[in-house]
């Protein structure tokens, strides 16, 4: 895990900096070409911010902490909206804003990775930045009603007809992608700002899941929902119900909350076996099924496997049943026989059904980024480490 990921971020190092126009060029195809004006998204900086910063603080490597300072630097001059606060979804290649909508989904990764810089550099701009944006997004999208967050806004915060993260997604209120982000952020914000309302959002919110996101039935996610959080379609992401497995119970034990981490364990065991479900025999986990049209997505993108890795991990240590551990395994061979780019380094955004890598995908773009893979390096390190280290006393 520490060599490869190693390999990712020194991919990142060599490829994307964008000496000429500053941070971090916005795109770069499957065999390495640089697009040197194409947009810059504040998803993908906030996660090259949170990937240098916690690998710095894994590993102490100063290289590390200085390409985070560059991506906290770019954030800070480019993406934060100036006027009327949060961060635009992307400026173009110079810095100039391009789309100014108010995502919440971004506004999330950028609580996210501010607050890991600020462990990184204990630069306290960063933190006062990170809580602003955090007090920014109950301002605007918290549902007083209904409770939970409203998607998107326009950049003055009125309501907006298009609320989408991407062309794929269900234009609706409120979406399990979102929900789980916006916990992800704040509890990462609660490790360097132990804030009792925050700590109650951060409850709510895992309620949220257990109560309304997660379905009782089956155990998968439901992705969309009204305000009154009906569900709307009946896909399932076997790729989120992996990740939502662990990062629910990682969030319920920052808080240090006993009770809802005996509860969210149990539902996360249950979650990573609806997550199983996807699982082809040769380890890999397909990405997407349509219950509604019995229609199986059989594409094995890149970041599910790597949330695979982390989400069996952690039904094992939860469980310690031997086959979560071997699947965990299983992940690591997949992506190790057919994610990783041996030839020109970082993963492939995916591989079809014929093993071969899915054409017209980035391997640096608005959603592609240094994130769901070198988060799984590090995490199942840090993982091993605290058990060898009880395993000695």
């Amino acid at each position: 895990m520490q060599q490869e990921l190693e390999k990712i971020l020194a991919y990142w190092v060599k490829y994307t900096v964008d000496d000429k126009f500053g941070g971090f060029v916005g795109k770069i195809d499957n065999d390495n070409n640089v697009y040197t004006k194409a947009p810059k998204g504040s998803v993908l900086n906030s996660r090259i911010l949170w990937s240098f910063s916690s690998a710095y603080n894994l590993t102490k490597k100063v290289q590390y902490l200085q390409m985070a300072e560059r991506a906290f630097k770019y954030i800070t001059n480019y993406f934060i909206d100036k006027d009327y606060g949060g961060v635009y979804w992307t400026v173009d290649y110079i810095g100039k804003p391009l789309d100014t909508k108010k995502q919440i989904y971004a506004l999330s990764f950028a609580v996210y990775g501010l607050s890991e810089y600020h462990l990184a550099a204990e630069d306290e701009d960063a933190k006062r930045l990170a809580i602003e944006l955090y007090e920014t997004i109950v301002k605007y999208s918290y549902d007083k009603v209904n409770g939970g967050y409203i998607e998107a806004l326009t950049r003055e915060w009125k309501e907006i007809d298009d609320l989408r993260l991407s062309a794929k997604d269900a234009n609706e209120k409120k979406s399990m992608n979102t929900h789980l982000h916006v916990l992800e952020g704040l509890a990462n914000l609660y490790r360097i700002w132990p804030n009792a309302t925050l700590k109650e959002r951060i409850t709510e919110l895992i309620n949220i899941f257990l109560n309304h996101i997660i379905d009782p039935k089956t155990n998968h996610l439901i992705l969309f929902f009204d305000e009154q959080w009906n569900q709307k379609g009946d896909i399932q992401s076997y790729g989120h119900d992996i990740e939502a497995a662990w990062l629910m119970q990682e969030a319920a034990e920052i808080i240090h909350d006993e009770a809802l981490i005996e509860k969210v364990k149990q539902r996360s065991v249950k979650i990573a076996d609806a997550a199983s479900k996807g699982l082809d025999k040769d380890g890999g986990l397909w990405y997407e099924y349509n219950a509604n049209e019995n229609h199986l997505i059989k594409e094995k993108h890149s970041w599910p496997q790597a949330e695979a890795m982390v989400g069996y991990f952690n039904a094992w240590q939860t469980t310690n049943e031997q086959h979560y551990l071997q699947q965990s395994l299983k992940s690591w061979h997949f992506i190790k026989n057919y994610i990783l780019h041996k030839d020109k380094g970082e993963w492939y955004w995916g591989i079809t059904d014929n093993y071969s890598p899915m054409q017209g995908q980035d391997k640096v773009g608005l959603w592609k980024c240094p994130y769901h893979n070198s988060r799984a390096c590090m995490e199942i390190n840090k993982r091993i480490t605290k058990l060898n280290d009880k395993s000695k006393n």
